[in-house]
């Protein structure tokens, strides 16, 4: 087994729901660059498979927002998640790399303020934004 993945998957079992939220976000920016690299070897299948991945991992965020009680938080990422998607379908449809990497620099700017919420708060405020 690739040890990348037993790591991820010890570090995700029994892991907060905050925690696998961060744990979310690393895929999604580990798709993203794998994606990248694989318009620099003009490799369609692998893009638009990585990519399809982590369209696939900001649907699953997206469900698990939860509107009601996580106000504007809730709102904002939801903002974000449709936009990042967005973004997404369009470095598919013109294999971009430069839309790749604005997008892996926005994931990287939310997957950090996450990652201050788990270091500073712990998960109880989370559980107004997430189910």
């Amino acid at each position: 087994m690739d040890p990348r993945i037993a790591y991820r998957e010890a570090d995700a079992r029994g892991a907060t729901s905050l925690r696998l939220v961060v744990l979310l976000y690393e895929q999604i920016i580990q798709d993203l660059r794998q994606a990248s690299r694989a318009i620099d070897h003009n490799n369609v299948e692998s893009r638009t498979n990585r990519i399809n991945h982590a369209l696939d991992v900001i649907c699953l965020l997206q469900a698990t927002l939860n509107l009601e009680r996580g106000g504007q938080v809730a709102q904002n990422l939801l903002q974000f998640y449709d936009a990042l998607r967005a973004n997404l379908c369009n470095a598919q449809m013109e294999a971009s790399k430069e839309i790749l990497e604005r997008q892996i620099t926005d994931v990287l700017a939310v997957r950090e303020a996450w990652e201050q919420v788990e270091r500073v708060e712990g998960a109880s405020p989370v559980s107004r934004v997430i189910q």
